[in-house]
């Protein structure tokens, strides 16, 4: 085929992973990913605007506010308000439940990840990328298809990124921007970016630098050069204001009025003097927080070269090592004299691909890597954001076909892996559980739920879809703990099932939500059970499933997610 049949084949391919992207969104992929997605913002905004029962956790407390409320509130916030306002008018009855509550937020951050499409298709001229096939590389990762649809930090940090390469990707002369609004654009995504994670000043260097470079020739003095950084600290100085005010304000008043409303306001962390009474500046605080070796280690500590060695290869694959090979050539070719020598004459940014160019590029991934690298706590999703500048330069290099059917099969795996397989049985066993619990039968019986989640990640209460005002549903977290101590704790709830006298007179309900590689011990605690309602599929890689089970005609429930019922005539053996 030739060049015109390939260029009308590249939009239609990047069409359909497009909606891929969005079916994948709507379906909703079961996968889970990290607590974070949940816990650091569809969860506190349900408590708060939605009145559920949520766990609230230790960065969003008034006692150590480490995270910002600013962009839970523009996503999460906005989209739960908008399905209280259409279920209080009536448009839309029973429009809260758990499908919703799950599927808003993302469908409006998978809206956002478009912006991630826009800067490839605006910029890869300028980088000597092909446009479609960048657009299909990046379109096509799982990076996109899973992480960048769901409520992340690092997802916003990636957009933030790809909005700042955007605005430096090009000179103040070749843009209709003026330049007095491109400096002000970029001081606000540049404290936009630090206020959503302090990190981002690693991913936000190297662009700035190059914007710098683009617009101030050697020929300027150091003086020249500062005062072009001067000219992002207004409007940079007026976002920090306003998210400091925000933060101010709702720590200090409306967590502080609503905390009786609360559920577990227990800090689990100490963070003492860094919250000032009068003005809180949460970027302060976490860094304040992670810049504590021993804080850092109830979190994890990772060897330095983790992303670089690990990380990167989870994340992108075949991609990583490429741009490592690229590097290696481009460091060879830097040190060979001639590759200095700059083209005489004024040259489009269009055209811009001599090796200096191709050299910031390529600092754009490996600068914020090694600065991430600093840190002993390194988990993949912080590495999310480099998928842009990644495809850019690998299309830029013509890479990507000799490697074709490798980037596609990594890549379907990923996404299968993370997007449905990992820990992909909780999400649909809290959907299943809010059905059970606001089924017409117990609603009409008063039925006193608990349900003991171990072994799993921390469910995420707000999926229950549970009112603040109903006592009748306990949720208890063991996560991990020993077989011996789950026992114990399961025999005592068996044992009084409800607590109270009068809790008791009502319909008592256990449920046990553990992995099938766990289930087989938990019906050895003494307590016997009536029904499993088996969820596939499930995999936690914490307890993960024997080889020989997974060749046998157990395969399926060491893959899934086991929901035990406690059998009320028979509660202990």
């Amino acid at each position: 085929m030739g060049p015109a049949g390939g260029l009308a084949r590249g939009p239609a391919w990047w069409a359909a992973l497009a909606l891929l992207r969005v079916a994948g969104c709507l379906l909703p992929q079961p996968g889970y990913l990290h607590p974070d997605e949940f816990f650091q913002s569809p969860e506190v905004m349900a408590g708060d605007i939605l009145d559920l029962q949520v766990y609230y956790p230790w960065e969003f407390l008034s006692s150590s506010p480490c995270r910002t409320v600013v962009f839970p509130l523009i996503t999460s916030g906005v989209t739960y308000w908008v399905i209280k306002f259409l279920q209080q008018l009536g448009v839309w009855p029973k429009c809260i439940n758990s499908y919703t509550l799950l599927v808003a937020p993302r469908l409006l951050l998978t809206t956002f990840s478009f912006i991630l499409d826009y800067t490839v298709y605006r910029v890869a001229p300028f980088w000597g990328a092909d446009r479609w096939n960048a657009l299909i590389l990046l379109a096509g990762s799982y990076i996109t298809l899973v992480f960048f649809t769901r409520t992340f930090t690092n997802t916003l940090e990636g957009l933030f990124f790809a909005l700042l390469m955007l605005l430096a990707s090009a000179r103040e002369s070749d843009t209709c921007l003026a330049k007095h609004t491109r400096s002000s654009l970029l001081g606000i995504i540049t404290a936009s970016g630090f206020f959503n994670r302090p990190t981002f000043l690693a991913f936000a260097l190297m662009p700035l630098l190059y914007w710098t470079g683009l617009n101030v020739t050697p020929r300027h003095s150091i003086r020249a050069i500062a005062n072009h950084f001067l000219k992002l600290v207004p409007s940079a100085t007026l976002t920090a204001f306003i998210f400091v005010t925000a933060d101010t304000l709702y720590f200090t008043t409306f967590q502080s009025e609503d905390s009786s409303n609360s559920t577990e306001k227990v800090n689990p962390f100490s963070i003492t003097g860094i919250v000032n009474q009068n003005i809180i500046v949460t970027p302060f605080n976490f860094l304040s927080y992670n810049l504590n070796p021993h804080n850092l280690a109830q979190h994890g500590s990772h060897p330095r070269v983790t992303h670089f060695a690990v990380n990167g290869l989870i994340l992108f694959g075949i991609l990583h090592i490429l741009a490592i090979s690229v590097g290696l050539k481009m460091l060879r070719r830097c040190i060979h004299p001639l590759s200095w020598i700059k083209p005489h004459g004024h040259q489009s940014s269009t055209v811009l691909v001599h090796p200096e160019s191709k050299l910031a590029l390529l600092s754009f991934y490996f600068v914020p890597l090694v600065v991430l690298s600093l840190v002993s706590h390194q988990e993949p999703r912080f590495l999310i954001p480099l998928i842009l500048p990644l495809v850019l330069l690998i299309t830029s290099h013509n890479r990507t076909i000799k490697w074709k059917p490798i980037i596609i099969i990594f890549n379907v795996l990923g996404a299968f892996v993370f997007g449905c397989l990992h820990q992909g049985g909780l999400i649909p066993c809290l959907a299943h559980l809010e059905q059970l619990i606001h089924s017409p039968e117990s609603l009409s019986h008063g039925a006193h739920y608990t349900l003991l989640f171990a072994h799993t990640y921390m469910p995420p209460r707000f999926l229950l879809n549970i009112s603040k005002k109903d006592p009748q549903i306990e949720v208890i977290d063991m996560a991990g703990t020993e077989l011996q101590t789950f026992c114990q704790t399961l025999e005592h709830l068996a044992n009084t099932c409800g607590g109270t006298q009068t809790e008791r007179k009502a319909a008592c309900k256990l449920f046990v939500i553990t992995p099938g590689t766990i289930s087989t011990n938990v019906k050895k605690c003494g307590v016997l059970f009536k029904n499993e309602t088996l969820i596939f599929p499930h995999l936690t890689m914490e307890d993960p499933p024997q080889l020989s089970f997974l060749f046998s005609d157990k395969w399926k429930s060491q893959l899934g997610l086991s929901i035990l019922q406690l059998d009320r005539n028979q509660q202990s053996i």
